[in-house]
Parts: structure tokens; sequence; C-alpha cells
């Protein structure tokens, strides 16, 4: 009788797994097709120029995101995630000081520069750095966390990497951002550098920011997961520096 119990309890088990991925779907490839088109989800995007135009500041070559740095702003999916797994690559041009760079998640409030998010920091020497913006709340390990007040961009919060993992400018690096409720982890060349707990759980806008520094982007892959499935992601392989 334990054996039958035990098997029925497998069964359901992996069916119950099997469905949730099923109803997640395949990772959704962001730069499949030309920026602005629905994809299911187009690309748009926010500047401090409001002249200026979204070919102007960022371009698709060859499969490479390629964002000219300035006017400052950022490129955003049209669309409200909330838990989700973002893979992409990203490089400092070889030959050019690398800059400030990053990605905005759980975006919600008006555009301007910095609304209201979690940022996954790509600053060179900083890059797996956690910045809640204009108050987005999280948590992690006291000796790493700090707050401050800012005249310009409101309350933030601040969670250190705990290990660095980045290569230098003309390499590629591997981000893996997962955000599952109140946890968001960030994984980087294949290495876990922070972890965030007690994070604002919202839908926002998922944006690549362009901070007055060229910086290369590529195979951006996104995930949506379901509210009742554990985010739980194979090793990626390492990018090849080419």
């Amino acid at each position: 009788m334990k054996k039958i119990i035990l098997a029925g309890w497998l069964t359901a088990l992996l069916v119950s797994g099997s469905a949730a991925a099923e109803s997640a779907g395949p990772p959704l490839d962001l730069l499949a097709r030309p920026l602005e088109s629905a994809q299911p989800y187009a690309w748009k995007h926010f500047s401090e120029d409001p002249q200026a135009r979204l070919s102007e500041v960022w371009q698709l070559r060859d499969g490479v995101l390629v964002c000219r740095g300035t006017p400052k702003g950022y490129l955003y999916l049209d669309h409200a995630f909330t838990n989700f797994i973002l893979r992409l690559e990203w490089r400092w041009p070889e030959g050019k000081k690398p800059g400030n760079g990053g990605v905005l998640f759980r975006l919600t409030g008006p555009d301007k520069i910095w609304p209201r998010s979690l940022e996954a920091q790509i600053n060179a020497g900083q890059a797996g750095d956690f910045w809640g913006l204009e108050g987005f709340g999280l948590d992690g390990p006291a000796e790493r966390k700090k707050t401050l007040d800012h005249a310009q961009f409101g309350k933030l919060t601040n969670l250190k990497r705990a290990a660095d993992s980045e290569k230098p400018a003309g390499q590629w690096n591997q981000y893996e951002i997962i955000a599952r409720g109140p946890t968001v982890i960030l994984r980087i060349n294949g290495e876990e550098v922070n972890r965030a707990t007690g994070c604002d759980v919202r839908g926002g806008r998922i944006c690549l920011t362009a901070e007055g520094d060229e910086i290369h982007f590529r195979n951006l892959s996104l995930r949506e997961l379901p509210p009742n499935e554990t985010a739980v992601s194979p090793q990626p392989n390492k990018p090849e520096n080419r």
C-alpha cells in the first residue's frame, strides 16, 4: 500500500511540474525582431531629450544591441512583469573606458530619470549590486545594505554584491536575473553574486538603461514564471567572447 501511495504521489508531482512548465512556455528571444516591432512585446524608449528617437540611442546590429549611452534614458518592454527569469549578455567596448549601466525591473510610475524600480547594477566594478530606486523596498544582510535619501531620486536602498565576477572590457558577461515573489537572485557568469529578500512584489516594466556610456547587449531571453512555480534554473553556458 505504501508503494502504491508513493507512486501516486510521484506521478502527481511530475504532472503538476510538467503543467507548470508548460504554462510558463519557452523563453522568449527579445532580440529576434526589429526593436519597435511587436514580439509579442514591443520595445519602447524614454529619453531625457524628448526629441531623441529610439534609433538614435539604440541600434540592433547582427544580433548585438548597441546602446550609444546618450541622451540618458532607457529601453523598455511595453508590458508588466512580476515573476520571471531574464538572461542577457553585456560587454563594454574594447578600447573605451567602461562606464555605467543597469537593468531596471518591476518599474512603475511615470517615466523619468530614474523611476521607482529595482535595479540590477551593471556599472563597471559594481556589477551585481542591487539598488532600490525611489523607495522600492528590498532587504538583505545588514553588513551589505545601506539606505540614503537623495534630493532628486528619493529614498535609495543599496545591497552590495557578495562576489565580483565581471570580466574586463571587450569580454562578454552573462547576467541571469531571477525574480520570484519577494526574492530576487542575481547570477553573473554562472555565479550567484547577490540575493535580495523582502522585495516589493508588483508588476512592472523591464528596462535597459542608457547612462552616458556605450554598452553592448546580446542573447536577451525572458521566461515568465507562473505565481506557483519555483524559479529553479540550470546553470547557463558560459558566454563566448567573440
